[in-house]
């Protein structure tokens, strides 16, 4: 919205300011840190309230847990979205239709994330939202989501927002831009998926929204590794969506798609002002609501710029979360043993005696390495 401002700076030349997206990106990193530290406290005392015994706590996790946790309101996530959004519309560019397929996909997660807290807190029970449901129709937003992206990677920049609808009324061919597989260290090497592109991108999607959230269980632990992954593909969706940087680096030029800096820079600020809040001992957890969210988003952006290998290394830790609840799963069913005294990992670090800050901020080291090793093949090509 403040873009249209730029308009003006013939009158007044500061105004000129709001037609770069750095400047953006910083203001949306800025009102969502203010947004969400000036109306954190009451959306906090409204979730207590409503909420009571507030969020149930795993009876055959660490003892500790009990102790500590106990009575602590979750749905936090709404705090991070109300800040999100409203940051977003105020500084992202509405021409760009990425802006707008990240954020359907932010908020149809975290409307399913929300459903499977409010499940699990009015039943004060762990049995949400049917785990085969929920992955449905995370996978159905993600499809949609894709093939958007075809789409929008097919027409020229909206003039409003509804034009992302009239782009689905464009003739179509499988060989649209945005369907196309990039390998790091490579430069210039994109395989066309074709059709393809919709499964594979789905999944990357949905994958890092459920990572995220497998990550989501220690007081901060998943919000800053989620920023630093938002920080990392911020700089990356700046640099594709500027055909001269991408040209420089060997990256695949995405037009528009610079503007989901100023949506990871919103992120940024929502989740500082939420981390003030979750910093132990949390006042309030995220929840699904917002772990599903977070993951959507970055999942979706790494989709948009052409980084979706990119995302494994810089989301690392999300993968060694969820891949240590898969191979516990799969273990436990196939010899009746446990390879982790507690799947997600971070808990198998709790039972070894590590406590909890100990773990938050080992974990958030790694997650900061593997953001610099993932930019660091935006120059190995």
């Amino acid at each position: 919205m403040l873009t249209y401002l730029s308009e003006f700076s013939s009158s007044f030349g500061p105004l000129n300011l709001f037609r770069y997206i750095t400047f953006r990106a910083g203001g949306a990193t800025a009102t969502a840190l203010f947004f969400v530290f000036f109306f954190g406290p009451s959306i906090i005392s409204s979730l207590r309230l409503k909420q009571g015994k507030g969020q149930p706590i795993r009876e055959d996790g660490p003892a500790s847990h009990l102790l500590t946790k106990k009575g602590t309101p979750t749905m936090g996530g709404l705090m991070i979205l109300s800040g999100l959004v409203v940051s977003t519309v105020l500084w992202a560019n509405p021409r760009s239709a990425y802006v707008w397929i990240v954020m359907f996909v932010t908020l149809g997660f975290g409307a399913i994330g929300f459903y499977d807290d409010y499940l699990k807190v009015t039943r004060q029970s762990h049995a949400g939202f049917s785990g085969r449901a929920r992955l449905g129709i995370e996978a159905a937003i993600a499809v949609v989501a894709c093939y958007l992206m075809m789409c929008a990677s097919l027409s020229p920049p909206l003039q409003s927002p509804g034009d992302i609808f009239s782009a689905l009324a464009l003739p179509f061919h499988d060989e649209a831009p945005a369907a196309k597989l990039v390998v790091p260290f490579v430069a210039g090497f994109g395989r066309d998926l074709g059709f393809f592109f919709l499964a594979f991108g789905a999944f990357i999607i949905v994958a890092a929204g459920n990572a995220v959230n497998l990550t989501d269980g220690l007081d901060g632990l998943a919000i800053v590794p989620s920023m630093i992954a938002a920080g990392t593909f911020a700089t990356i969706a700046y640099l594709a969506g500027n055909s001269i940087f991408a040209g420089y680096l060997g990256i695949f030029h995405v037009s528009g798609a610079g503007e989901l800096a100023v949506v990871c820079g919103a992120l940024i600020g929502a989740g500082l002002g939420f981390l003030w809040f979750n910093a132990p001992p949390a006042q309030i957890f995220m929840g699904d609501t917002g772990s599903l969210a977070l993951g959507g988003l970055i999942g979706s952006t790494a989709v948009v710029v052409k980084h979706e290998i990119v995302l494994a290394v810089v989301g690392g830790l999300f993968v060694v979360e969820a891949l240590s609840v898969i191979i516990q799963v799969f273990w436990f069913k196939r010899t009746g043993r446990r390879v982790f005294l507690m799947a997600p990992i971070h808990h198998h670090f709790e039972k070894k005696g590590w406590s909890e800050p100990q773990i938050v901020i080992r974990f958030w080291i790694i997650s900061f390495v593997l953001a610099l090793v993932g930019l660091a093949t935006l120059k190995v090509r």
